[in-house]
């Protein structure tokens, strides 16, 4: 328990112990005034903003409790306390101290009880506790990231960004298969990655794929992930209070009806979406520090979803009703709070500043005749001369460094408008400071050719694209543009990296670039491809990948007398065509077929199975097209 007391000051203890006994009649009075408002709200991203806001506003309060808990300390505040105390006499006064003179000052002026001291460390215990929870969960993340992930089927990665395209999401979004979690979920929150699960895959129809896939890119584009890790800050800093888990716990479901209606919205099917839900109730799995499609409760979700939560009125009346009690109640605590907190720190601010001054000073254990010997000593002198200059000093100090803050945030604005930045709004100006866009930064990258808008002097500052990274890209890559490089720094793109393409004879361009590196394309895939005869330009090589084609398969596919041109790899790739499939049916007597007609045939769902039975009845000799139209006419 004395931990603590030795490195943190008795006063600072102190206060930051009342601010935690006062945030709990201040946070049960936010939550109740919440429930009061939100009672009128209909609309799910009211409810949100009204919910993120009562979150805010807890995180807050603590805050500007503690800055003027520490001004009860001051002169000014504890000067009534301190006439209060005068009332007890310097003899009593005396007595006090002479009873105490053989403890040091300091125990005198500013004990503190030792109940404060558990409250503070048990909350600091608290708050490690949580934070290692924190950091557990963004280990599993970054785990999950980088040995879980693989590339979606190019298909479905097409359907993907035709959806975001359609709800205006401009960010560059990753799209991978995850054998580990059982629903979609969002990743990331600077580099977000939409995670698809092959059960969900398989589990759903088109439709509700798209559904839930939009779910997801409705969490990226609202920046759900920002908040979300808001909520984590605010639950680890006041987790001892269960309003602070209630507000959190309305944010993570409105967020969810949020989503829900931009997704019906944009699929048009809330039964079928109702349905997907349902199915993947079963599948909760996802961690606390993912966007998953299936959390918040279900049943309320899907009610609201088919619009039968009529019953909700008479709950929502008998829910007024309480808050309206619990915040009478919280209101009523908290002006108790404040007078106990203020008196108990006034008062040991008066004590402290009365044992600091001459009279308390004198106090030891000498003897008699030497107190009485000085009595003008042992008196305050007044206002006293020796404080006053002290004071002046730091008035004058503090003054002068506000002065100079005002003078450097006024030069760093006009130093902008000078590079160019004339209508800065207050968010970018201050997003520009603390990402560190100085106007040296400024004047170099205009030298460079780019005229980036402050959103994307921002973006290069926090990938952290310097000059000497441009000047090199440039020499490889000449048409280049802010969004270009931007993509290229997120994805880890060195002038390295595409050099290497230079030296393999490919011209893959910025958006090329971009892609190979998506999709984890290396020069020795290039290389391995090259030795098996093919010669796929950028793009064929990011279809490819995209398609999971290696050149195992290539090869396995040339042994079998095939020799298919890129395209048609991909196009067999796409149908599931695998070399078994090819020697089943060379075994079944089709030994020419071409890889288009091998194609055919897989999408007609010509099988071997199928050519024996059509053998049985009594054809013979069948060729691939006769095959065809027995199966399209079913009568077999």
């Amino acid at each position: 328990m004395s931990y603590f007391a030795n490195w943190i000051s008795p006063e600072v203890m102190r206060t930051l112990g009342w601010t935690l006994l006062h945030f709990i009649w201040q946070g049960a009075a936010l939550a109740a005034l919440f429930a009061v408002v939100v009672a009128a709200c209909r609309s799910a991203a009211a409810r949100y903003a009204l919910a993120v806001g009562a979150l805010v506003l807890m995180m807050l309060a603590p805050v500007l409790t503690f800055a003027w808990l520490l001004q009860e300390t001051s002169p000014a505040v504890r000067s009534g306390a301190q006439a209060a105390l005068a009332k007890v006499g310097t003899a009593g006064q005396r007595t006090i101290v002479a009873a105490n003179a053989g403890a040091p000052a300091a125990e005198v002026a500013g004990e503190t009880p030792a109940a404060m001291l558990w409250l503070v460390e048990l909350w600091f215990l608290g708050v490690l506790l949580l934070s290692l929870r924190t950091a557990g969960g963004l280990f599993v993340i970054e785990r999950m990231r980088r040995k879980e992930l693989r590339p979606i089927g190019r298909e479905l990665y097409l359907r993907c960004i035709a959806l975001q395209l359609r709800m205006g999401l401009e960010r560059v979004v990753r799209y991978c298969e995850c054998e580990r979690l059982e629903a979609p979920v969002v990743l990331g929150w600077f580099r977000p990655v939409v995670l698809l699960p092959i059960k969900a895959l398989t589990g759903l129809n088109e439709e509700q794929i798209e559904a839930v896939i939009a779910h997801e890119l409705a969490h990226i584009r609202r920046l759900d992930c920002f908040v979300n890790l808001f909520q984590i800050a605010a639950e680890t800093l006041l987790f001892y209070h269960p309003a602070v888990w209630w507000v959190s716990q309305r944010i993570r479901a409105e967020r969810e009806h949020c989503c829900d209606d931009e997704a019906i919205a944009i699929c048009g099917d809330a039964v079928n979406y109702a349905r997907a839900l349902t199915l993947m109730e079963e599948w909760r799995t996802a961690p606390a520090l993912l966007m998953a499609a299936n959390r918040s409760p279900l049943a309320e979700r899907v009610l609201r979803l088919l619009g039968l939560n009529g019953a909700t009125g008479r709950t929502r009346m008998a829910g007024l009703g309480m808050s309206f009690v619990c915040l009478a109640g919280a209101l009523l605590a908290g002006n108790a709070f404040l007078g106990v907190a203020h008196a108990s720190l006034g008062a040991s601010a008066a004590i402290k500043q009365d044992h600091s001054s001459d009279s308390v000073i004198v106090v030891r254990p000498e003897p008699a005749a030497a107190n009485e010997s000085r009595p003008q000593a042992a008196k305050p002198s007044g206002t006293g001369t020796q404080p006053a200059p002290k004071a002046q000093t730091d008035n004058n100090k503090a003054s002068q460094t506000s002065s100079d803050e005002q003078d450097k945030k006024e030069s760093y604005l006009d130093a902008m408008q000078a590079a160019g930045f004339k209508n800065l709004n207050v968010d970018e100006i201050i997003a520009m400071k603390i990402q560190g866009v100085t106007p040296a930064y400024v004047k170099q990258i205009h030298e460079m050719g780019f005229q980036p808008n402050a959103d994307e002097i921002i973006g290069m500052r926090v990938q952290g694209i310097t000059p000497e990274y441009i000047r090199e890209m440039q020499g490889i890559e000449a048409k280049l543009t802010v969004d270009h490089l931007i993509g290229m720094k997120v994805q880890g793109i060195t002038p390295q990296y595409a050099h290497d393409w230079r030296e393999l004879r490919l011209q893959p361009g910025p958006d090329g670039l971009i892609g190979m590196k998506v999709q984890g394309i290396t020069p020795e895939y290039i290389r391995e491809m090259r030795a098996t005869g093919l010669e796929p330009d950028a793009d064929e090589l990011i279809g490819m990948k995209v398609q999971g084609i290696t050149p195992e398969y290539v090869r396995e596919m040339q042994a079998a007398g095939l020799k298919p041109e890129t395209d048609e790899l991909i196009g067999m790739k796409v149908q599931g065509i695998t070399p078994e499939y090819v020697k089943s049916l060379q075994a079944a007597g089709f030994k020419d077929l071409s890889c288009n007609e091998l194609i055919g045939a897989k999408v007609q769902g010509i099988t071997p199975e199928f050519i024996e039975k059509a053998r049985k009845h009594g054809f013979q000799n069948l060729t691939l097209d006769k095959l065809i139209g027995l199966k399209h006419a079913d009568i077999l």
